[in-house]
């Protein structure tokens, strides 16, 4: 009788990534972020366990939109008190909180609850091109396309 291999949380080896935004689209650079989050691209991949390694992001400011996106295309944010609804146009949002774009970004394509919000932890975003991660001799991660 064959079994399905089960990762355990012991078993798993944790890799850091360092991928460059500068050029890349938005949304094809956050599914792939995602994607290595979530830990799809090893083999020992388990969907209720956190199988995936920490990504680390750099010129995020830099990172592209496609047609009229910069201009059409709005973040909400909501206070929780009556007419507490803010706006936020995706130009205004790459100039003040470039981070911010990537992180909501990548946070949608992850799955909602407890271990989504784990996965997202090991998401580091920063707008330029140093980061503060050198300790952990992140890998240069080729992204595919």
């Amino acid at each position: 009788m064959r079994t399905t291999y089960m990762a355990k949380p012991s078993e798993i080896e944790r890799k850091w990534y360092v991928i460059d935004a500068e050029g890349q689209t938005l949304g094809r650079l956050s599914s792939e972020v995602a994607a290595i989050l979530r830990g799809k691209n090893k083999p020992q991949y388990t969907p209720h366990i956190d199988t995936g390694d920490h990504v680390i992001i750099v010129n995020a400011e830099k990172v592209q939109l496609t047609g009229n996106k910069l201009r059409d295309k709005m973040y909400y944010s909501h206070s929780q008190y009556p007419g507490g609804l803010k706006e936020t146009r995706a130009s205004e949002m790459r100039a003040k909180k470039p981070e911010r774009m990537l992180e909501l970004s990548v946070k949608g394509m992850l799955p909602k609850g407890p271990l989504g919000r784990k996965q997202a932890k090991k998401l580091h975003v920063y707008a330029g091109p140093e980061h503060n991660h050198q300790a952990q001799q992140p890998e240069k991660y080729e992204l595919r396309g």
